[in-house]
């Protein structure tokens, strides 16, 4: 937490990348990570990483094209929603994203940390999540991506006004999907991405 504090991302990336060498010598064929937020550091330019992987905005925007969505909401931890990653990914599928006001997101960001990653689940914050998500169809949106591991524990399809794109459960499903050979192999090893392609087919 202190590298993300300090915005230091290529520290984060070095740690991120060694673990992906440690991937490779264990003869694994890609991998994935179900953090949101690490892709902010996994995106910095470096050299390539050892093993190609599912880079999870691109997952997320993918399955919103294949699902007809034009504009999606984003929530996650205050550096999804303040970067451009998510955002970008959007665009490359010809789509929309946008981010709740500067106070809700801060308030998520906030939810995350002091309560979801404790364990700590209140009806409150529960409450304010479908209120932000129904904001967002005020805006036009059509669903809303919970960009981040832990809001899926809080919020559910049930109880949320739009369309629910589970980053975590996407990424997992695309995994799998790959892992059995349904997919093509993935070929994005970290940095920019430049092109709506998941794979090389």
């Amino acid at each position: 937490m202190p590298a993300w504090e300090a915005g230091n991302l290529p520290e984060i990336r070095d740690t991120l990348a060694s673990t992906v060498e440690k991937l490779a010598k264990s003869e694994c064929d890609f991998f994935v990570c179900p953090d949101n937020t690490a892709h902010l550091a996994l995106e910095v330019e470096g050299q390539n990483l050892a093993l190609p992987g599912l880079h999870i905005a691109d997952v997320v925007m993918a399955e919103a094209a294949k699902l007809g969505f034009s504009k999606v909401g984003i929530l996650g931890t205050k550096w999804i929603t303040g970067e451009r990653m998510y955002f970008d990914a959007a665009r490359r599928r010809g789509l929309e994203a946008i981010a709740p006001p500067t106070a809700d997101r801060y308030y998520v960001n906030t939810v995350i940390f002091e309560q979801l990653c404790r364990g700590v689940f209140l009806d409150e914050a529960r409450a304010e999540h479908l209120r932000i998500i129904s904001e967002f169809g005020d805006a036009g949106c059509d669903a809303v991506v919970l960009g981040c591991t832990e809001l899926p524990l809080l919020v559910s399809q049930e109880d949320a006004i739009l369309p629910i794109l589970d980053s975590t459960r996407l990424l997992a499903t695309y995994a799998l999907d790959t892992a059995l050979g349904d997919r093509a192999m993935p070929i994005w090893r970290g940095g920019q991405m430049v092109s709506n392609e998941l794979s090389s087919s």
